[in-house]
C-alpha cells in the first residue's frame, strides 16, 4: 500500500523544561486543553523545521530540539506524534490565536491539568535518563495494546 493512502498524519510537540523540574504547558484556545506546544507537520516540512515552527506559532519561543522523547499514536484519529525535549534559544512567551495561557507545570500539575494521553508525553520528556517511549492512545487514555 502506498504510504500516502494510509490517511495517517504526523504531528510534533516540544517539551520545554525550565531547569526547576517544570515543563511549559500551553492552554489551547480552541478547546481549553493543556498540552505541550505542537501541531501537524506540513507535507513539505522536515521534522525539525515543523517542530520549531509549531512551537514558535503557539508560544513565541524559538527552540532547539535536544532529544526525541517519545512516539505516540492516536489509534482513533490515525495521528502519529513525535515529541522532543527542547531548549529555548530565543523569543518571548506570547499568547495568540492558538494559545490562551501558559503555565510552568511540575509533574503533579501536568497530571492534573492534561488528559492522560497528553500528560504522558510531557512526563516522558521530563525523564532525561530514559530512552524514547512508544505508546498508543485513543485521544484521551493510554491503551495497553495498539
Amino acid at each position: 500500500m502506498d504510504h500516502l493512502e494510509t490517511g495517517h498524519s504526523v504531528s510534533v510537540a516540544g517539551v520545554i523544561l525550565d531547569g526547576q523540574g517544570r515543563a511549559l504547558l500551553v492552554q489551547r484556545r480552541d478547546n481549553g486543553h493543556w498540552e505541550a506546544p505542537g501541531g501537524i507537520l506540513e507535507r513539505e516540512e522536515d521534522t525539525t523545521t515543523g517542530l520549531v515552527r509549531e512551537v514558535r506559532e503557539e508560544t513565541g519561543l524559538i527552540v532547539e530540539p535536544l532529544a526525541l522523547t517519545g512516539v505516540y499514536k492516536n489509534m482513533t484519529r490515525a495521528v502519529v506524534a513525535l515529541v522532543f525535549r527542547c531548549q529555548t534559544i530565543g523569543g518571548h512567551l506570547t499568547t495568540n490565536h492558538e494559545s490562551r495561557a501558559f503555565r510552568w507545570a511540575d509533574p503533579q500539575d501536568v497530571k492534573t491539568l492534561a488528559n492522560e494521553a497528553f500528560a504522558v508525553r510531557v512526563l516522558d520528556a521530563m525523564h532525561t535518563d530514559r530512552p524514547p517511549a512508544v505508546r498508543h492512545h485513543n485521544g484521551t487514555h493510554l491503551l495497553t495494546h495498539p
